[in-house]
């Protein structure tokens, strides 16, 4: 077994690769003995649209049964669906199967105890039962006339939990006057099943651009971060005149957003906008974002009287802190974002994005407008360096020891590193063998120094 599929927040590993059926039934069991240790006796679990989820599926609740555990299967929806069962339904925790926005040939498993998301040492737990095979005994053996067999049995239940979701959706967001012309782009991912209902019954024209799930993503890829995969969604922008348009990422837990012009608003902006409107009905409140966030975003946070919090990238991680801060809102650069404002906390790239609308539908402004009083930065999107595995985290800390010889160096999650007019960010990704790079400046000459001060380091170091 690949040790390496056991990353920081989730299992995800190359299918048939990393993840046989043999390893997968392995690794469902040691789930199945995680969620028994820890007394969980029902569980709900969801899959996205790749080829190989069915399978994963009924591996996964084979083993879960096998461990002792009630199973409520909510068939194939996306990741939040499954985080909304968890909140909404009578369950001990979830199982979401999906690769995310990883390429087709991927898959892996999300995993809440109770209603939060597991991470570090709990899903290290969780490899240490697959690797030393110490899996619960099995179902419990009824033989006493005394009890229901039948009853005392563990037992799959199934569940459409889409209609309640779009009716909580509906009721946490309101639409103003101004109708809205919307490109949705769901790369043949999970996203489009939930947002073109949701957004169609707010009142919103719906432009669609493959928004039917299909596991060999034919059109582009599903990851909103890069810019090529947006590029259908700009091109549709321009050629309707919509007001913007919305992307999604594989299993419909992140957000990209194009403004009316067909710029790329990243997560950083996106969070500049949604958290002047919690404040407006929040003051005070502590707002999250990760290191790979612009300064913009903590300097507008604090300027509309926000406690602004940098912390570490990570769906797992940035939730725990909320519940940890009681923060009111809290994203990525990714376009995770997490409403506990009107909404659950957790990542919904579909609730997101009808927060933007109802923004959007009640002001004169467009998207554009709304953001023309941020000062004006320059700086590179998320850039992704190839490292192995094993190599680097031992990269990162290679560099945060060098640069802090002269820089001021934040380690909370990898390597900020401040320069005089802007910033530069190494770090360790903890979903694939890469390294993750941004960059900002005050001027493009600045930014320019900056990436090649830094990134010539990075490629000495790699090798």
């Amino acid at each position: 077994m690949n040790e390496n599929i056991f990353r920081e927040y989730d299992i995800r590993g190359i299918v048939g690769l990393d993840l046989t059926a043999e390893t997968v039934s392995i690794v469902a069991r040691a789930i199945g003995t995680f969620f028994s240790h820890n007394n969980a006796k029902r569980i709900a679990v969801g899959f996205d649209a790749r080829e190989s989820s069915p399978l994963f599926r009924d591996l996964l609740i084979k083993a879960l049964n096998n461990a002792g555990c009630d199973v409520l299967d909510i068939g194939r929806v996306p990741t939040p669906v499954l985080y909304f069962t968890v909140f909404t339904r009578d369950v001990d925790g979830g199982v979401m199967i999906t690769g995310s926005h990883n390429p087709a040939n991927h898959n892996g498993f999300k995993i809440c105890l109770g209603r939060a998301t597991l991470f570090g040492e709990q899903i290290q737990a969780i490899k240490n039962i697959a690797l030393s095979r110490a899996f619960s005994p099995g179902s419990p053996t009824i033989s006493s006339e005394s009890f229901d067999i039948k009853a005392a049995l563990p037992k799959i239940d199934s569940a459409d939990v889409l209609a309640e979701y779009q009716r909580q959706l509906l009721r946490r967001v309101t639409t103003g006057e101004k109708n809205l012309k919307v490109v949705v782009d769901a790369g043949n991912g999970m996203g489009g099943v939930t947002a073109v209902p949701l957004y169609r019954a707010l009142g919103y024209e719906i432009i669609e651009l493959f928004t039917e799930p299909d596991s060999d993503f034919p059109n582009h890829h599903p990851d909103p971060t890069v810019v090529e995969n947006l590029q259908d969604a700009i091109k549709a922008v321009k050629e309707t005149g919509a007001d913007l348009a919305i992307a999604f990422d594989g299993d419909g837990d992140r957000i990209g957003v194009v403004d009316e012009n067909g710029r790329i608003i990243w997560g950083d902006e996106l969070m500049v906008l949604l958290s002047r409107t919690v404040l407006l009905d929040k003051p005070n409140s502590t707002i999250i974002a990760e290191v790979k966030c612009s300064q913009n975003l903590f300097d507008d946070i604090k300027k509309h009287g926000g406690k602004p919090l940098m912390w570490k990238a990570g769906h797992s991680l940035i939730k725990a802190k909320m519940k940890e801060t009681g923060a009111a809102l809290a994203g990525e650069m990714s376009g995770h974002i997490f409403f506990a404002d009107r909404f659950y906390g957790f990542d919904d790239a579909t609730y997101a994005g009808a927060r933007v609308l109802e923004i959007l539908s009640n002001t004169d402004q467009t998207l554009s407008q709304l953001l023309s009083d941020l000062p004006e930065t320059f700086s590179t999107p998320e850039l992704r360096v190839d490292c192995a595995d094993e190599k680097k985290f031992i990269v990162v800390e290679q560099i945060a020891e060098e640069f802090s010889k002269t820089n001021q160096v934040i380690t909370i999650d990898g390597a900020r590193i401040l320069f005089e007019n802007g910033w530069g960010l190494v770090r360790a990704s903890n979903t694939q063998a890469i390294l993750v790079l941004r960059f900002e400046a005050d001027t493009p000459e600045q930014l320019k120094l900056i990436q090649e001060t830094v990134e010539a380091r990075v490629n000495y170091f790699i090798g």
